[in-house]
């Protein structure tokens, strides 16, 4: 597995003031462990111990009115290894401006939470934006599968990302969790050796290890990006789980870098 040059493709941290209680809160609404305490600080630290070179920073706006401070945000803490994705909420009625307005501040990209924004994948208000989101080359990374804070509800399933990759061919649309957390049944019928991104944070933690390494080999390799949702896994252990699966050198290169790099146009 190579050991530099790695690029983490899902994390999340929060400005120094609001990251106590932010971390708190979804903490507590996931009952899960937070191996951070999710500032930029210490996903830098995290990284500098994994041997990460870059992280993009996945932000969402839980409402409309989020949409100001995460831009500015996102613009004021990117750098040579914090990726800072904006984000914009479906409600909100200059949801297409402000789509426009992330690729005027140099941003790479996106992140969509239908869960915690409300929506389904395939509505028409989400069609009108993706088709500005692949007009403007941006990167969407897209929380899919169902989600551990929330009611298992089909929001974001293989059938509706099948969907939307097959309706948007130039689209850079990214499934997170393996195509979609906790759904991977789907996802092998679905998905696997499609031409569908799938970003494979917080998935080695609950496949076992031959599922997952069969899974990986079945997909297109050139489809297959690295992440651990840092701060609620762990990023040196998700390396190691990744690399415990004993993958081809050339599988684990696409992964960790050269996959994102192409996504990210740099």
């Amino acid at each position: 597995m190579i050991k530099t040059g790695i690029i983490d493709f899902h994390t999340h941290a929060f400005p120094d003031e609001i990251a106590p209680k932010a971390m708190a809160a979804l903490t507590k609404a996931a009952d899960i462990k937070a191996y951070a305490d999710g500032t930029i600080n210490d996903l830098l630290r995290s990284m500098d111990r994994a041997g990460i070179e870059k992280s993009v920073i996945a932000n969402i706006a839980t409402k409309p009115g989020q949409f100001e401070p995460i831009i500015k945000w996102s613009a004021m803490i990117s750098s040579e290894r914090i990726i800072s994705f904006a984000s914009v909420h479906p409600n909100d009625p200059a949801r297409i401006d402000n789509i426009k307005r992330i690729k005027d501040a140099g941003l790479k990209g996106i992140k969509l939470h239908p869960f915690y924004q409300d929506f389904f994948l395939d509505e028409p208000r989400m069609y009108e934006m993706y088709a500005i989101i692949q007009e403007l080359g941006l990167v969407c990374l897209v929380h899919t599968g169902f989600d551990i804070a929330f009611e298992r509800i089909r929001r974001c399933d293989p059938a509706r990302i099948l969907k939307i990759t097959q309706d948007f061919p130039r689209f850079k649309f990214i499934s997170t969790h393996f195509g979609a957390w906790e759904d991977w049944a789907d996802v092998k019928e679905m998905l696997l050796g499609k031409p569908v991104y799938a970003e494979i944070s917080l998935s080695l933690e609950f496949l076992d290890p031959k599922v997952a390494r069969t899974m990986l080999m079945a997909h297109k390799p050139e489809y297959l990006i690295f992440g651990s949702d840092s701060p609620w896994a762990d990023q040196q252990n998700a390396l190691r789980l990744l690399e415990e699966l004993d993958l081809d050198e050339k599988l684990y290169n696409l992964m960790l870098r050269e996959n994102a790099l192409r996504l990210l146009g740099e």
